[in-house]
């Protein structure tokens, strides 16, 4: 599907975002270190099939600018704002995934009246209350980049968002998976800058005054954010569904994208 691209000027920085299909906005909200071409083309038709779809860039991250950090995750919330602003929405449709799902929260916590539905992938609440990743799984999403390509990093970081036997058994998909990681590279030092946003970052005192209504949606098989954070969410988040992806690792839209949609579109709609 075609889209347009274009840059905001918004909260102190510029961000890069693009607009597909017709209908409903629905904004997409992406993690860590990641771009807009990480949502993967099959999951963003799927749902621009039905509404008017708008992902992005994080500051620090992609095409987006990259002013001194840190960064937190309520100034990403406030860019996620000002770029609806920008594009006319005085609400919006929200789904974030990942850092995006903590940027999404914080949207919705702190600017009720702008999201209508809110779709929560694959993310936490933040702070003690969330179930952490093994030693092993923190230790390869902060391994030395001193001296590592991206490509290199790329290819390193494939088992934090897919389980090893998918890995195995799809190259195509992890070459397409590392291409688009490598089609705008997240900087070291606004990686850090990322990391410290969601390190220093909780709402869980605040879930339980969620108003939109929410999808909370996780993978079985997620390393990084493991699925007792979703479940904590959708126990805590009033009006809340949870679905958890049997087989699913981290990148679940990546991995299982007509069914992800579904989820998406019939909550939605």
């Amino acid at each position: 599907m075609r889209y347009r691209e274009g840059f905001a000027r918004v909260n102190g920085t510029e961000i890069y975002y693009r607009e597909y299909g017709e209908g409903e906005p629905l904004l997409l909200i992406m993690g860590l270190s990641a771009n807009a071409d990480w949502w993967g083309e099959e999951f963003v038709n799927e749902l621009a099939s039905r509404f008017k779809v708008v992902t992005f860039d994080n500051r620090g991250a992609g095409r987006s600018g990259k002013p001194e950090g840190p960064y937190s995750i309520s100034q990403m919330a406030a860019d996620a704002a000002c770029l609806m602003e920008h594009l006319g929405w005085a609400s919006a449709h929200v789904l974030g995934a990942s850092m995006g799902g903590m940027i999404a929260q914080e949207l919705a916590l702190e600017k009720p009246e702008r999201v209508r539905r809110l779709v929560l992938m694959c993310t936490c609440c933040g702070g003690h209350e969330q179930v952490l990743a093994s030693p092993e799984i923190y230790a390869l999403l902060n391994i030395p980049r001193k001296g590592l390509t991206p490509e290199d990093i790329a290819w390193a970081s494939l088992p934090l968002l897919f389980p090893q036997e998918y890995i195995d058994e799809n190259p195509a998909a992890m070459r397409a998976v590392v291409d688009a990681f490598l089609v705008a590279p997240i900087e070291p030092r606004c990686f850090v800058w990322q990391m410290a946003a969601i390190t220093s970052w909780s709402d869980f005192p605040r879930l339980k005054d969620m108003r939109p209504p929410t999808l909370v949606i996780t993978g079985s098989e997620d390393v990084l954010i493991p699925p007792q954070n979703s479940r904590i969410l959708a126990g805590v988040i009033p009006e809340s569904k949870l679905v958890v992806i049997k087989g699913a690792g981290h990148a679940l839209q990546s991995m299982y994208p007509q069914q992800v949609a579904k989820e998406v579109l019939d909550f939605l709609s």
